[in-house]
């Protein structure tokens, strides 16, 4: 499976009954929390003009949509969207693994990959919390020494285990098994992040939970 076979074999913590965590939040989840909310919300507008007029359009002078919605991102679709929203949902993915802050810059790695890999799958309120819980796990696969199993993330996030199983694996060949991240990339998209804050006049720095060394030596074991 590959859950055991191609991520690193560090110990899991097995899913006893969930108490959450009582650390603070991690600046680094309000920033990414602001930064997905706006691009959603931009995108579930384009989505529901698209609906209506599924030709190519112009919305105003900086968007254009020539093509229409791909679905590579389709098993993640809820058939509603979650009354949680994305701030409260990554709040409690982190207050209840207790996984470290750095997964929540590779789960956004991981989102931004797709992006480009997939661009006519957008990232929207249907799939947005799926893609999130799916993410952050692998990412804590590939970066914790000590993590909770599926089934424990499944609990948490408000899935079953046997749909995240498959999200899983949907989320690893959507990648393509492109799951290793160096730490310049890693410090890259950091950077980025916080230059989205800068631009909302909001100085936050995103915390640096592992050392260059450590996600390179990542890199090296798992490539």
């Amino acid at each position: 499976m590959l859950a055991t076979g191609d991520y690193p074999t560090h110990p899991m913590r097995q899913p006893d009954p969930i108490q959450a965590d009582t650390t603070p939040t991690p600046r680094v989840l309000t920033i990414i929390s602001s930064v997905l909310e706006k691009l959603v919300a931009r995108n579930d507008k384009l989505v529901e003009v698209l609906t209506e007029r599924p030709d190519g359009l112009n919305l105003d002078r900086n968007v254009t949509i020539s093509a229409p919605l791909g679905k590579s991102l389709n098993a993640f679709h809820g058939v509603r969207a979650p009354n949680i929203s994305i701030p409260n949902y990554l709040e409690r993915i982190y207050k209840y693994t207790n996984c470290s802050p750095s997964c929540f810059v590779l789960g956004y790695v991981y989102i931004d990959r797709l992006a480009h890999k997939h661009p006519d799958s957008l990232l929207v309120s249907l799939n947005v919390h799926r893609l999130l819980v799916t993410c952050v796990m692998v990412a804590s696969k590939v970066l914790d020494d000590v993590h909770y199993n599926n089934a424990f993330y499944a609990r948490v996030g408000g899935v079953s285990n046997a749909e995240l199983n498959r999200l899983e694996l949907e989320l690893l060949f959507l990648l393509d098994f492109g799951v290793a991240v160096s730490s310049q990339v890693f410090e890259t998209y950091c950077f980025h992040l916080e230059q989205e804050m800068l631009i909302n006049g909001v100085d936050q720095k995103v915390e640096r939970g592992i050392s260059p060394v450590t996600v390179d030596e990542i890199v090296t074991d798992i490539g």
